[in-house]
């Protein structure tokens, strides 16, 4: 990690506060291109980050709620990138098209960088220039020191992102985002804003749930200050849909149509690679990405191709008894080609730490029912033990050094030990697991949580009363994860608290409470 430290809070004033900060660019560019209002109201983004390369987001979108504003024609985009934050030393530079297809978004890939180091960056169209982003590249190696930040599940109506207030704040090399980006339905209670309108599904109807999520600024203050990763749940679909089939839309001709436009939507609004571009109902999404010697990272999709839900005879996936078809060999939550792309994956470990990233909780969270025997979560891996019982084969037979599995989509706070048997609890431990509590979404009653960790051995602690995020820090010696939980969430400036801390040691695959 560099040593080069900036006061955060100065810097995302000074960033965001006016496009008018960033000196101006060189010649302009084609025809004059004019604007009314500011065309940068989503703000700026940067991902994927390698060790010569990160890609840059930002999309001009005047009228944000009414598909953007703009015209039909293209617009030719300017892209900077400097090593201080005045761009007195640009390393890199160039010209994309914002088109409509894409909603003039814009995805750029800034090649030639420096491995480990801190980047600014910004957009020019016609005369109006950006707010200032910062990133990171990867390290190429002899890093010592790696720590990012992990979320999931911001309905927005459910409360205000002070969990993103506060991140934007800390001194972080990546942000990882599990998925419910945006949430398709209005649910929960005591709501403190509105989606105005009802379920998105047209690519229009999910461009604008798109913009209103992202006008809020302590989002953009996030995005702004870190590369993210990031990978889809459900929510930007549709409510627990698997594959093509979905319990709102029964229809699978009629549902995929929806995942093209909820696909596309999605790419248009991330900083994506155009590896990532959907094509119709289908993207490819699931990623490795190195951080010299410290880290591998493994993102996973697994909504696009998992099995159809089992005991549920094409219902919701809820809690149900368990059935003969739950336990079939041949359910895969991640679909065989992914299955077999992360079990070659598993093979290239170079990472003192293999971080998987997937959506959900990997460890079994059965309840127990007095009368109908233990019940199941059929929309997790509970509903795919196979799947479950594959992935953690191939991590013993590869070997992997140090393996933590992250995850969101529960709305509470896990950390737990993965076995092979989730029913024997003295069987060794292959993994480590943490899972992340939401940003805003509500979470279960405590009960719930209380019963779970009563019933299931594999879990170590959890807790469903506090919205936030967690924290990872990787070192030589260990992996130190802190639970970030929020005061308050309806209260827009609700401070931030540490609610747990706990360790994985080096070659020690268990938590421990720190």
């Amino acid at each position: 990690m560099s040593s080069l430290m900036i006061p955060r809070r100065r810097f995302l004033t000074g960033s965001l506060a006016s496009a008018a900060v960033a000196s101006p660019f060189g010649i302009v560019r084609g025809a004059p291109v004019t604007f009314s209002t500011d065309p940068y109201t989503l703000g700026v983004a940067s991902g994927c980050p390698r060790e010569d390369s990160v890609i840059l987001w930002t999309r001009l979108a005047p009228r944000p709620l009414e598909e953007g504003g703009m015209p039909a024609s293209p617009v030719e985009v300017e892209w900077q990138v400097a090593e201080d934050e005045g761009f007195a030393r640009i390393a890199a530079h160039g010209v994309v098209r914002a088109t409509a297809e894409l909603a003039h978004s814009v995805h750029a890939e800034a090649k030639g960088l420096r491995p480990g180091r801190v980047y600014w960056y910004r957009f020019r169209a016609g005369s109006a220039v950006s707010p200032v982003g910062r990133t990171r590249t990867a390290p190429a190696g002899g890093n010592s020191r790696f720590r990012f930040a992990f979320a999931s599940c911001q309905q927005y109506e459910q409360g205000y992102y002070a969990a993103y207030r506060d991140m934007a704040a800390r001194d972080l090399d990546l942000v990882v985002h599990l998925g419910d980006y945006i949430y398709e339905k209005s649910w929960g209670s005591r709501h403190v804003r509105q989606h105005g309108v009802g379920i998105p599904t047209t690519l229009a109807e999910f461009r604008n749930r798109y913009a209103l999520y992202k006008s809020d600024a302590d989002l953009q203050a996030a995005h702004a200050a870190f590369p993210w990763l990031s990978v889809w749940d459900d929510h930007e679909v549709a409510d627990d849909y698997a594959n093509d089939r979905s319990y709102t839309t029964r229809d699978p001709e009629h549902f995929l149509k929806i995942r093209a436009a909820a696909y596309q939507a999605y790419y248009e609004h991330m900083p994506l690679p155009p590896s990532a571009r959907p094509h119709g109902p289908n993207a490819t999404i699931y990623e490795h990405y190195r951080f010299g010697d410290m880290l591998d990272m493994l993102l996973l999709d697994d909504r696009q191709y998992r099995s159809a839900p089992a005991c549920v005879n094409g219902g919701r996936p809820t809690w149900v008894q368990d059935c003969p078809e739950r336990t079939e060999e041949m359910r895969s939550m991640l679909g065989r080609p992914q299955e077999q792309w992360l079990d070659a994956r598993f093979q290239d470990k170079r990472g003192r730490w293999t971080v998987v990233a997937q959506q959900t909780l990997m460890a079994e969270a059965k309840r127990k029912d007095a009368e109908s025997g233990d019940r199941f979560w059929m929309d997790g891996w509970d509903g795919y033990p196979n799947a479950r019982r594959r992935l953690l084969d191939s991590v013993v037979t590869h070997k992997v050094r140090n393996p933590v599995v992250i995850g969101g989509d529960r709305h509470a706070y896990f950390a737990a030990d993965l076995k092979r048997e989730c029913s024997r609890p003295r069987e060794s431990t292959i993994a480590a697991e943490f899972v992340g509590t939401s940003i805003t979404s509500q979470g279960p009653g405590e009960s719930a949580v209380r019963s779970a960790l009563a019933g299931n051995p594999e879990l170590i602690y959890a807790n469903g009363e506090k919205r936030g995020y967690a924290v990872m820090e990787l070192d030589s010696r260990s992996c130190t994860v802190g639970f970030e939980a929020v005061d308050d969430v309806k209260d827009a400036h609700s401070a931030v608290r540490r609610l747990a801390t706990f360790v994985v040691e080096d070659g020690v695959p268990g938590v421990k409470a720190a």
